[in-house]
Order: C-alpha cells, then structure tokens, then sequence
C-alpha cells in the first residue's frame, strides 16, 4: 500500500479524494495547512505528496519548492487553477506534475501511479537488475547510469529531479533520433499531447541549463523546429 500526504484545506474535497484513493490501496494522510505541511510530510515519510496551491499559511508552490530542497519522492500539485503559468512555475519548482480538480477520478489515479512507478523503479533491487541489466551509458563527457540514477558531466555530479532524469534517459536512450512532444509525454506520462502543454519544453529548458549547454543555440539537446528534440550523441566531447 502506498502512502500519500494530501495537503488541502477543503474538507469535502480533501475527504472524497482520500475516499476513492483509499478504495485503490492507498493511504492518505489529510494536511490542511500549508505552514504544516512540510512538518507533516517529513514525518509520515509517505511515498508521494499531493499539493492544492490555494492553502492557510503556505500556499502550494512555496511548499513545493521548500520541500523539494529536503525530500525528492514525487510532488503532484492538485488544483483548480487551470492556468499555463502556474502549471509552468510548479513545473520549475521541482513538482513532477500539474493536475486540475476536474481531471476524471481514474486519470487521476493512473496519474499518481506512474509518478509512483517512475520513482521507485529504480530503487526495486537486484531482481529488477537481473531482468534488464543496464549499465550507465556514456557520451563523451557525459555518463548516465540508471541503477544508482546519477549523471555526471566530466566530474561534476549533475543532481536532477525524478522527471528530469526520465526526460533525460528517454532522450539519450534513443539518441540521434527525433523524439516529438507526444511520444515524450506519452512514455513519460502516460498522456497525449494537446498542443497546449508546455511541460517538456520547460524540462527541456531545465535539462539544457543544468548540462551546460547553450541557451540560445544549443547543440547538445537540439531543437528540430516543428518536429521535436534530438540529443546530440557527439556533442559531449568537452
């Protein structure tokens, strides 16, 4: 059974979620203040948090981003707001998702259990080892290994969030080749893409940055106007 700290101020909504999780093997643990929230969350230990943004004492994005200094499993904003820049700036404050009240109870579920599976994969032991044996592959300077989930950059050791490092293996794992926004989102989330959501362009923009690559011409992570990103396998000599 998987555990959930769910912050939310809203009684009924905070009690009808944790109802129809509950009936789904999880346990969830009702926070309704923001200034607790943190507290709470480093004393269940739970396997995933899920946020609202609107919250007494600390909203959800300043919580995301304290909590994210201190705890890496999977931060789900939960909210009503349905705007394109709240959804980017969770995005950037570390939160692997951005999920509207209105999204359908079962999505909301195949959501949270794919955040779920993406952060604990690697953690599952030798016997997920012995199925598929990867070892850390390598690209110049650039060497990234799966099992442990570390990245380094010649001997800089590159610290990047759970999604982040998906991103990052999606792309490497089919280097050279043209991978377009659908196929990304639909390995990594499990969701098609709308035309609308700007999530991977953000991890894209996140990716570069932290890889040192260039922002405004970059050669690494290459951008193939209309068509998606190639990571570049030979760009990482130096």
């Amino acid at each position: 059974m998987n555990k959930i700290v769910f912050v939310e101020d809203d009684p009924e909504v905070g009690a009808l979620i944790a109802a129809w999780l509950g009936k789904h093997d999880f346990a969830v643990v009702i926070e309704p203040r923001g200034d607790r929230a943190e507290e709470t969350v480093l004393r269940e230990a739970p396997d995933l948090v899920l946020l609202d943004i609107m919250l007494p004492g600390k909203d959800g994005m300043t919580i995301c981003r304290d909590l994210r200094k201190q705890w890496q499993g999977p931060i789900v904003l939960l909210t009503s707001l349905d705007s394109d820049m709240n959804h980017i700036l969770s995005l950037e404050l570390g939160a692997n998702d951005y999920i509207l009240k209105t999204t359908p109870p079962a999505v909301l579920l195949a959501r949270l259990r794919l955040h779920l599976r993406q952060h604990m994969a690697p953690s599952s032991g030798p016997a997920i080892a012995a199925l598929t044996p990867h070892k850390a592959i390598r690209f110049g300077s650039l060497a990234i290994d799966p099992v442990n989930r570390q990245v380094l950059l010649g001997s800089d050791n590159i610290a990047l969030s759970t999604a982040d490092f998906d991103l990052l293996w999606e792309l490497a794992t089919h280097a050279g080749q043209i991978m377009d926004r659908d196929a990304l989102l639909k390995n990594l989330r499990g969701v098609s893409y709308d035309g609308m959501d700007r999530s991977v362009d953000v991890a894209i923009s996140r990716l570069r940055k932290k890889l040192q690559d260039n922002a405004t011409e970059p050669y690494r992570i290459k951008t193939v106007r209309n068509k998606g990103y190639l990571f570049a396998p030979h760009a990482w000599d130096n």
